[in-house]
């Protein structure tokens, strides 16, 4: 979580100095839901997200140097400087999505990629944002999961808008999990986003579900998110107070609080391992910029799967 609040920020300045440039979402204020996650189902199974994916690759074995290097749009990015902020990906993170939903029917085809080749053992799990919800894909996506009994775990992170549409102007529900996934005949969870200890047991207890029932199940992350919805949004639809109050939620300050009083770490271990991640991302940011740029010959390369 640390790691992903010290490349957030920085990648954040880098752009404000013009070293990046493009679309850019940041994590910042979500970072307990992956990192639970991540850390309950492990790293053998398949994921997909949304454009705000930084913190997924990064949680999955991307390196800061790669991950800051595409944002960079150098040759030696995560997609050779091809794919910018929202398009990272590892061996199991099919991708950031540039389009909203489009990773659903994706992620769904994994599930169905598991089923079909008789792999019992692994789940696809996909991340995607409140603005998903409305969208025709996620209906269609959830209906043939449930269907076919895939063994699919959709995860909606609702941060309360979508761009700058709240929540409730959007969705026809109060609760996006609990209400909805009845229609699909499947089970429906809501977890404590800005938690990672609820959010951990959270992801442990349906990993096991799924695997077991090899059917799929759609989860509610509620959760705030501390930034605008992109780098270029002010957030004027939230007043100074609402949101410093919602600041006050920081699930690192939080999780930080519950090992301290519980002896497992001290706030100058803390303190430390802040220091050693927030110069590993300095250091990511020295490689970016002297990286080279693409060649210009290479500009059709791989345009094509092979």
């Amino acid at each position: 979580m640390l790691l992903i609040r010290n490349f957030e920020l920085r990648a954040e300045s880098a752009y404000q100095q013009g070293k990046i440039g493009g679309f850019f979402h940041a994590y910042i204020g979500q970072e307990a839901i992956q990192t639970a996650a991540v850390q309950a189902l492990g790293p053998n199974n398949w994921y997909a997200t949304s454009y705000r994916c930084h913190a997924l690759a990064l949680l999955l074995g991307a390196t800061p140097d790669e991950l800051m290097a595409e944002l960079y749009g150098r040759a030696t990015g995560n997609a050779m400087g091809r794919g910018g902020s929202m398009h990272f990906f590892t061996e199991r993170l099919l991708g950031g999505f540039g389009i909203v939903t489009g990773q659903v029917p994706i992620s769904t085809g994994a599930g169905f990629t598991l089923k079909y080749k008789g792999i019992k053992d692994q789940v696809s799990i996909c991340f995607m944002g409140d603005g998903a919800v409305p969208q025709g894909s996620f209906h269609e996506s959830l209906n043939l999961a449930s269907l076919w009994n895939l063994p699919c775990i959709y995860v909606v992170e609702n941060n309360q808008w979508g761009m700058g549409t709240a929540v409730q102007r959007a969705v026809c529900v109060d609760r996006l999990a609990e209400d909805k996934a009845p229609g699909y005949n499947m089970k429906g969870y809501t977890f404590d986003g800005m938690d990672f200890f609820n959010c951990y047991a959270g992801f442990e207890h349906v990993f096991k579900e799924v695997l077991e029932t090899q059917r799929p199940v759609l989860i509610e992350v509620v959760t705030e998110r501390f930034k605008g919805h992109s780098i270029s949004d002010p957030g004027l639809y939230r007043s100074k107070e609402n949101l410093k109050q919602i600041m006050t939620k920081d699930p690192i300050l939080a999780m930080q609080a519950v090992l301290t009083e519980q002896g497992i770490l001290t706030e100058e271990q803390i303190k430390e391992m802040d220091k050693e991640l927030r110069e590993k991302v300095i250091a990511s940011m020295q490689f970016a910029d002297n990286s080279p740029w693409p060649d210009l010959q290479t500009l059709e390369e791989d345009v094509f799967a092979p």
